[in-house]
């Protein structure tokens, strides 16, 4: 039985969406199989017209993958998912079933290197327009949204600098131009912040990161209206193939039912580094959206219920001495990934943002010192020591 959107959010984590087989099973059951069968060639035929619900093919659903949608969107407030393998293909789908030859898409140019490289360069090579403004200026929003646009796209908090847009009002901006808004949700996690209460039509997920939370698989997720779901997006999906494995959808539900607690635990360990970091000799700069230094500190405040799981840092010795002290810890280990249990360092301009190129980092503010830290699990003071070691060692 699918438990409804009544309950309450930790409810909804652990219990959402189950539909359990004639097994009567605890746990979500996996159906890890690729085809279905029919009673009969009639029973085949109403399911290829749709005319009857009946599970064809898992590239076009899947049970596993469904209860895992279903998840998805009663804790998003959302009327609609569509899970992806990544969540890359949840950003390129959302963005290609959509636009068109012609169209003209306005960025947030704060974007993961990925996503930027969609809209700068991939984009462009089908006829579709881009344009990037800096995502705190409203009124470079303004300005770009004063000609008709199909699709907005940004990130907020944005990666790594943790740029805060004001999603209300970009959002009035957009639909007044004619345009959908598309939020990547990553870094604040479907539990700190709900854009589409704030005006955004669709959000994006990658479930590799805090949903998943464990460095175990891969996923995505695209979230919206239950129309634009089921006639924009599903036939790109279907017919194109980017789809979740059920086994990864099955592991993916698992971490949800730990969700709260491992957000909300990673939260306060963040907002206690982050004040830390800010004390320690050679840090030049250190960002974090509660801290009263942050610079669009009231609006993320207004916007989420709290700052966050990452904390992004500028070094004042640049790039030899950001590499120093990733060499020098211990505990915190160096990868690109995020949100996970484990804590987790990198050095954008290396790597997660290396191929936007010298210039356009330069207009990000990432730096060669800038050091982007996803807080896991561990014991706060633990990786405070960690820091004060590696410091000191450097």
């Amino acid at each position: 039985m699918t438990i409804p959107p009544a309950y309450r959010l930790a409810t909804l984590l652990v219990q959402g969406g189950i539909e359990r087989s004639q097994y009567g099973e605890t746990a979500e059951a996996l159906f890890l199989t690729s085809g279905f069968v029919y009673d009969n060639a009639e029973q085949a035929e109403a399911t290829f017209k749709a005319s009857i619900d009946h599970y064809q093919y898992s590239r076009f659903g899947n049970p596993t993958v469904a209860m895992l949608e279903r998840r998805l969107a009663l804790i998003e407030g959302a009327e609609a998912c569509c899970a992806t393998a990544t969540g890359m293909a949840a950003v390129n789908a959302a963005l290609f079933a959509h636009l068109k030859a012609g169209d003209r898409v306005v960025a947030s140019r704060a974007l993961f290197g990925a996503c930027h490289w969609i809209i700068s360069t991939l984009l462009p090579r089908f006829g579709i327009a881009s344009e990037f403004v800096d995502g705190t200026d409203i009124d470079q929003w303004r300005a770009a949204l004063a000609r008709p646009a199909a699709l907005v796209l940004l990130e907020s908090p944005s990666n790594p600098m943790l740029e805060i847009v004001d999603l209300r009002a970009v959002a009035d901006l957009a639909h007044a131009a004619g345009a959908i808004v598309v939020v990547d949700n990553v870094f604040a996690t479907p539990l700190l912040q709900k854009p589409l209460q704030l005006g955004a039509d669709v959000v994006v997920y990658s479930c590799t990161k805090h949903i998943d939370g464990q460095g175990r698989v891969l996923g995505g997720a695209v979230l919206g209206t239950k129309k634009w779901i089921e006639e924009t997006l599903q036939p790109f999906i279907r017919n194109t193939g980017p789809v979740l494995s059920p086994f990864n959808a099955w592991l993916l539900l698992k971490g949800l039912e730990t969700l709260a607690l491992r957000v909300e635990a990673a939260c306060r360990s963040a907002a206690a580094i982050a004040d830390f970091l800010a004390t320690q000799s050679g840090v030049a700069r250190v960002w974090y959206p509660t801290r009263e230094d942050h610079p669009q500190r009231a609006l993320a405040m207004a916007q989420a219920s709290a700052g966050g799981t990452m904390v992004t840092f500028e070094l004042a010795g640049g790039k030899d001495a950001a590499f120093r002290l990733l060499n020098a810890l211990r505990l915190v280990r160096v990868s690109n990934n995020l949100g996970d249990s484990k804590s987790l360092i990198t050095h954008p301009a290396t790597t997660t943002h290396m191929k936007i190129g010298v210039e356009e980092r330069a207009r990000l503010g990432i730096t060669d010192g800038v050091v982007r830290l996803s807080v896991g699990l561990e014991d706060v003071e633990d990786l405070k020591e960690d820091f004060a070691r590696a410091a000191a060692a450097g």
